[in-house]
């Protein structure tokens, strides 16, 4: 770190604060940076080639376990949107006596009145038995 010139009042901090060393490595899914695995180290040139290759497999676990985690949770919140919009759709179906595909677009129709996410509008008409009108 202390010869390193391209951030300079970075590498400065970390030598004041013992770091010697660091080897950072994207978390690449598919074509997509999504994270960093940075190690820090003591020792200047702390890491080798046999080091950086450990580190490499490591991130690369490192970034198909948080693209799982990131593809589990919209998952997740697909299903939960998907609710919403179903109950909301159902609520429209009854009070106006339409099918399932006038309900929806009804909702898309609000959706672009105001300006505002489907599921935002779903939610609402929900939560409150009426449709947006702000």
């Amino acid at each position: 770190m202390s010869s390193d010139t391209r951030w300079p009042r970075f590498a400065r901090r970390a030598v004041e604060l013992d770091v010697q060393s660091m080897l950072c490595l994207p978390l690449w899914i598919n074509d997509r940076a999504i994270g960093s695995l940075s190690l820090y180290a003591h020792q200047p040139k702390a890491f080798d080639d046999a080091s950086r290759s450990v580190a490499g497999l490591f991130a690369t676990l490192a970034a198909l376990a948080l693209g799982d985690a990131q593809r589990t949770d919209r998952l997740r919140r697909a299903m939960t949107n998907r609710d919403i919009i179903g109950q909301a759709k159902g609520i429209l179906m009854e009070r106006h006596r339409i099918t399932a595909d006038q309900a929806f677009d009804t909702l898309i129709a609000a959706s672009k009145h105001f300006n505002r996410k489907v599921v935002d509008i779903a939610q609402e008409l929900a939560e409150t038995g009426h449709l947006s009108t702000a």
